[in-house]
């Protein structure tokens, strides 16, 4: 450290009323500070525009922030699963926040963030606000997205799965079965999953020369509730459809019991499709078919993506989509009659 370093760490030691090696300790990313000592010393650091020593390689000593909106979802627990098998074999830590959309929240996590060695964050189905974006900017640390909800920002990497393509297979299945009235249940607008699987579905129907129509189309959030009530309202339909594919497995378990209780049969009355393919789907009845979606490989390779940037590594391709697949079993057949 040179000479004009050493003055300046030793003025905003002096400023901020600490000792010199407490202002190393908070710009060395070390847990034993205060929080308040480590906001008054950081907001110092940033005022005089102190420049943090940068290296060209990072130990893999910290931990990874896994951030969710919610954690009420078995396909977070599938995402997990992928995180913590990269971070186990690199012997790091993981970290599972939920903020529930909730700007309180986001401050908060960012607030214990600071105060643990992090080597990097993914975020899932998140949208990163400008204010959190440059804090984490500015702390160089390594961001990546999973399913983003927005546009996200240019020099975080994002993973995600072919939506568009897999919702397209599954409506391509349900037309050459022979149906014709085909439902859809979609899940929240705001996420670009979402929409590319309604997409999805438009072009199937287009394509085999079916006129879309908006009163089979429920606005949905992934959640069975959302199923059970867009299954419900749909086969109240004066011309109810003879198939309706859920852009969640959750919510293909809500029309499950939809159906139920008018009475009818999922696999003989009705058709359903879901898309994920969470483990639990092969043991409903009929089993589920469904487009697999691989949320631990998606994990996976967002944990292995987030330490080859805490290593300054460079990433190949900063927008990845793995692929999907339609998984046939017994919850769809041919129209009756």
């Amino acid at each position: 450290m040179d000479e004009n370093r050493k003055v300046t760490i030793a003025a905003i030691a002096r400023e901020a009323g600490v000792s010199v090696p407490t202002v190393s300790r908070v710009i060395n990313g070390r847990t034993d500070v205060s929080p308040t000592t480590r906001q008054r010393v950081e907001e110092l650091l940033n005022r005089h525009g102190y420049q943090r020593r940068t290296t060209s390689v990072r130990s893999t000593s910290g931990l990874i922030d896994l951030v969710f909106n919610d954690l009420d979802s078995p396909w977070a627990v599938e995402i997990i699963r992928g995180v913590e098998d990269v971070a186990h074999a690199a012997g790091v830590g993981t970290v599972v926040s939920a903020i529930h959309r909730r700007a309180s929240s986001a401050k908060q996590w960012l607030d214990n963030m600071r105060s643990r060695s992090t080597e990097g964050v993914i975020f899932v189905t998140s949208t990163l606000e400008p204010p959190l974006q440059a804090e984490l900017r500015r702390l160089n640390i390594p961001v990546v997205i999973v399913d983003p909800a927005g546009v996200p920002p240019q020099e975080a990497p994002t993973i995600g799965a072919t939506n568009w393509n897999g919702a397209l297979r599954a409506t391509e299945y349900l037309v050459n079965l022979g149906h014709r009235r085909i439902g859809f249940i979609a899940g929240p607008p705001q996420l670009l999953c979402s929409r590319a699987r309604l997409d999805g579905y438009r072009t199937a129907l287009e394509a085999a020369g079916i006129p879309a129509d908006d009163k089979l189309i429920y606005p949905g959030n992934f959640y069975h509730e959302a199923g059970y009530t867009g299954g419900t309202q749909l086969l109240e339909l004066a011309e109810p459809p003879t198939a309706i594919f859920a852009a969640s497995d959750q919510m293909a378990l809500g029309v499950y019991e939809a159906v139920r209780r008018k009475g009818l049969r999922v696999g003989d009355d009705i058709s359903i499709v879901g898309f994920d393919d969470l483990p639990e789907v092969r043991w409903c009845s009929p089993p589920l078919t469904t487009v697999r979606q691989p949320l631990a490989e998606m994990g996976l390779l967002a944990a292995r993506t987030v330490l080859r940037l805490a290593q300054r590594e460079k990433i190949e391709s900063p927008r990845v989509e793995l692929a999907t697949e339609l998984v046939i079993r017994d919850s769809a057949c041919a129209p009756r009659g």
